[in-house]
């Protein structure tokens, strides 16, 4: 069965790029084409696409509709993958993206779509339940590539792995706990220890939480 997309864009150059693209792949059928927040709820309603790939801004504020669409869609549609476009690599808005969880979303900068595979691949990957960072907002978060020796996660110990990995898959620390079936007090400590080894002791709690999801995917090829 091919992958069912439904692509979101409001630029036409833009748009019709990525569709043409989506169109050569064996894999992946384009089930719907729109240019705004409104269209792209009501296509995947009409659809029931595998996966929607969408610009971040467009009508009808132009501000953070792709984030919105995504957050509306985890609720509505839990099982539709979420690739959004983006031409920001500031981290705030991947942040906001990962906030309810990381499965079966993507953060991508536009010009992957430069890069036919990366862009296909993230489409796979979301509509496996995985999930994809651009490894450009993961440099702009740690101000360097997490993938050398001096990888912040190389510090952590198997059990604080255990944890990040099931905090990367949306799990509250109750959940946590019961799936390694440990105390939820435990869990607390772990998480801990995690913010401190990754440097993340001054932020509010969610946003510790997802950087440490992003840096966890960043090394989850």
């Amino acid at each position: 069965m091919p992958i069912r997309v439904v692509l979101a864009e409001d630029h036409l150059i833009v748009r019709e790029g990525v569709r043409r693209l989506l169109e050569t792949q064996p894999d992946v059928e384009v089930a719907a084409v729109c240019d705004d927040l409104g269209s792209l709820l009501a296509a995947v309603e009409a659809e029931r696409p595998d996966v929607v790939i969408t610009d971040i801004r467009m009508p009808p504020g132009n501000t953070d509709e792709g984030i919105q669409a995504a957050e509306r869609l985890r609720a509505t549609d839990p099982d539709v993958g979420v690739v959004v476009l983006s031409q920001y690599a500031n981290p705030s808005y991947a942040l906001a993206l990962l906030e309810g969880g990381s499965a079966r979303r993507a953060y991508l900068l536009k010009e992957r779509v430069q890069e036919p595979e990366q862009l296909m691949s993230a489409v796979r990957a979301v509509a496996e339940g995985g999930s994809v960072i651009d490894p450009k907002v993961v440099e702009a978060l740690v101000a360097g590539n997490t993938r050398g020796e001096e990888s912040r996660l190389r510090q952590l110990t198997p059990r604080e792995r255990d944890v990040l990995r099931e905090m990367a898959s949306g799990k509250s620390n109750a959940a946590i706990g019961a799936s390694l079936f440990v105390a939820e007090r435990s869990v607390e400590k772990v998480i801990h220890s995690i913010f401190l080894k990754l440097g993340l002791t001054w932020e509010a709690d969610v946003h510790k939480r997802v950087k440490a999801v992003i840096l966890y995917l960043a090394e989850s090829d």
